[in-house]
């Protein structure tokens, strides 16, 4: 097959992007929100509670909004999680908070846990409302390495407490996955950095950009000029196909063209193909498929190797991009990229079965999808030599899947030295990560020996 590639930007009318990268979940009315907040059962020992990694205390927040008392709302949200207002948007509450409630085994429709936290939050953000104060100083400094998610809610903790600290981060902007990972018409209207300027302006934090671990400033000189470190470095790799032809033209990792197109500022000016094929299960893999097809691609293809319980994206997250007319197919993984003059052109994949075992094989039946762009969403990871910074393998214990083996307190191997977020065990969400953070501020804040 030897069809010119066709990728080419401006495929729609202005008004059909701005109409595609709106707010895909437009935030309740007043009237709605005491309404579904009237529906909460404000429960005593609250499985919604149970099921926030940050713990927000979900019945009080809710409680308050039916008593049109929606500042302490938001302060209940906030002082558990201080990216409540992007975790409203981003975090998948069917599988966390609103698949515990009480409601949904009655009903099967939850009390709009996420929805209500956005209405708080958003209320108080847009009155520029800081309810936050700073204990006195300590005199202690604190490094955090990665202005993303862990990093600044362990720097707002820390603050908080009375600690100056400062937060090394490598690229232009802070906010990390929020702000370079998550999908345009999930996080519109910058509210990504109007979150992070809400963090910042307590004060107490100091935010140097272009300074990378490795490249501007080591372990070892953080470790001797600040009384503890915060690692916060996120995922610094992803993963590779391993097959035949993935080296061509128009194949590309999924996360590059997200954060391309959420820096975007002309997503008409973004080229992107006619035919997508994207390799992958997760969020990622629905975010490029739908955001390419809102782009203008007119045939989008997810191919996922196993069944569609298996994906890592949520039933929801499956719907939404079915609902954007993207197609997934199941039972395949991918055998080899197929090009001509150097440009993808076809995506050779192989129907895949398990085995007795429970195993994945493949069939050794293969068909093909044309195509002129390939996205990878195969999975990121924590690479430590792609760190930059060598002492990290030297000075950290590892576990086996190359993140940092870290205690209950998100403590290191070294006693000073934390880390949080995706480049430690767990579940790679904004929220986690978030808890991640808090949680090793508290420890480092004992450690320190303040009061």
């Amino acid at each position: 097959m030897d069809v010119p590639a066709d990728i080419a930007p401006r495929r729609l009318s202005p008004r059909e992007y701005e109409a595609n990268f709106e707010d895909a979940t437009p935030p309740l009315s007043r009237k709605q929100a005491l309404i579904e907040a009237a529906r909460c059962y404000y429960c005593y020992d609250a499985p919604c509670m149970e099921a926030c990694p940050t713990g927000i205390d979900i019945p009080s927040f809710i409680k308050k909004i039916a008593g049109d008392n929606v500042k302490g709302s938001a302060v209940t949200i906030l002082e558990e999680n201080v990216m409540g207002g992007m975790c409203a948007r981003v975090c998948p509450t069917e599988i966390l908070c609103e698949q515990a409630c009480v409601r949904t085994a009655q009903e099967h429709k939850p009390v709009a846990i996420g929805a209500l936290q956005r209405y708080a939050t958003d209320w108080l953000f847009e009155r520029g409302i800081q309810p936050f104060q700073r204990a006195a100083p300590t005199g202690r400094k604190v490094a955090v390495v990665g202005a993303g998610p862990a990093g600044l809610s362990c720097a707002h903790r820390l603050a908080m407490h009375g600690h100056e600290v400062t937060v090394f981060e490598a690229r232009e902007k802070p906010g990390g996955l929020n702000e370079y990972g998550i999908a345009a018409y999930k996080v519109t209207n910058d509210f990504a950095q109007r979150e992070v300027d809400f963090i910042l302006s307590m004060g107490g934090i100091t935010i140097e950009h272009g300074k990378a671990l490795g490249r501007d400033v080591t372990l070892a000189e953080l470790r001797a000029g600040y009384g503890a470190v915060f690692l916060g470095l996120g995922h610094n790799a992803v993963n590779a196909l391993r097959i035949e032809g993935e080296e061509l033209d128009g194949v590309v990792n999924a996360v590059d063209f997200i954060a391309a197109l959420r820096q975007a500022p002309d997503k008409s000016a973004l080229p992107v193909g006619r035919r997508i094929v994207v390799i992958g299960g997760g969020n990622t893999a629905i975010d490029v498929a739908t955001q390419s097809k809102r782009l203008g691609a007119e045939d989008v293809t997810i191919v996922y190797r196993r069944r569609p319980d298996a994906m890592s994206a949520t039933g929801a997250e499956q719907e939404w991009a079915q609902t954007n007319g993207v197609r997934i197919k199941h039972w395949a993984q991918p055998r080899r990229v197929i090009g001509a003059g150097g440009h993808v052109r076809e995506v050779e994949f192989e129907y895949t079965v398990l085995d007795e075992a429970g195993r994945l094989a493949g069939t050794g039946e293969l068909f093909r999808i044309p195509a002129d762009m390939v996205f990878k969403a195969i999975g990121q990871c924590f690479v430590p030599a792609a760190a930059g910074d060598a002492e990290l393998a030297e000075l950290l214990e590892f576990r086996p899947d190359g993140r940092f083996a870290v205690n209950e307190d998100r403590q290191t191997s070294l006693p000073n030295v934390f880390a949080g977020g995706d480049c430690v065990p767990g579940i790679d969400l904004t929220v986690s990560a978030v808890q991640d953070g808090k949680v090793a501020a508290e420890a480092i804040h004992r450690l320190l020996g303040a009061s």
